[in-house]
């Protein structure tokens, strides 16, 4: 039976986020070189992006590369690089003809020139589009995002831009990477790993969490959906009782 038929395109998570695990087990319960997973691995990425476009979800962010990923092997964090440039440059017509604004987030500086001038140039190129939102975490990590918010802040305050009163929840949101997202409301993880790996730890207070023991190379189409159609059938109290948000 198609799972897409049981979901409710009135009740889709306004904010999906992926952290997307497993390539490198899967390569190896393949037989099959590292890097090989991580190439499997870019064609879920790109059915993935296009079944959320197709449902009608507004925002799409995948944990792609972290700030620890740095500390792999350097063949291995090379290998990365080289995909995420083929897979801009491939997919770039792909992500206008569906209309989708692309994105990304993290220590962008830190990125080899060649991936950062292809992210600049897929992010001014699809700057115009309004469909969905499709967002790639890379050199990224949360605690850091939250360090550089509060830095920011704490020189705004010294140099009276702001005052120490007015530090509120919009106003770390504003020193955020994700300052124009709205909160994640769906967080899957594949793999069968069950922990957050520093990834939108501030953005996810409210978020559901899905985890599924599927290796991201083998995450598809219906997978996806058995993860919205869990997250509709939960009740989103966020603090208030059950007859309250009822």
């Amino acid at each position: 039976m198609d799972l897409k038929n049981k979901i409710d395109l009135t009740n889709l998570p306004k904010h999906l986020a992926i952290i997307m695990d497993g390539n490198g087990r899967w390569a190896k319960k393949q037989g099959l070189l590292r890097s090989l997973g991580h190439e499997s691995g870019s064609k879920s990425v790109i059915e993935t992006v296009k079944h959320c476009s197709r449902l009608g979800i507004g925002n799409l962010t995948l944990y792609a590369f972290s700030t620890e990923n740095w500390n792999r092997p350097k063949i291995e964090v090379e290998t990365l690089m080289k995909i995420l440039v083929r897979l801009l440059k491939r997919e770039l017509k792909t992500l206008q003809e569906n209309n989708t604004r692309f994105n990304a987030i993290g220590n962008l500086e830190k990125l080899p020139k060649s991936a950062h001038n292809e992210l600049l140039e897929v992010i001014d190129k699809t700057k115009n589009n309004s469909g969905m939102t499709l967002t790639l975490a890379l050199s990224y990590g949360s605690r850091e995002e939250i360090v550089n918010a509060v830095r920011n802040i704490c020189d705004k305050v010294k140099n009276n831009i702001i005052s120490i009163d007015d530090i509120d929840d919009s106003i770390i949101n504003e020193h955020l990477y994700t300052r124009n997202l709205p909160e994640v409301d769906l967080l899957i993880r594949t793999s069968g790993e069950h922990r957050i790996s520093n990834f939108l730890l501030w953005q996810i207070a409210y978020a559901e969490l899905y985890f599924t023991d599927v290796l991201w190379p083998d995450f598809k189409e219906q997978d996806l959906y058995e993860a919205i159609i869990s997250y509709q059938k939960r009740e989103r109290r966020f603090g208030k009782t059950s007859e309250q948000v009822k």
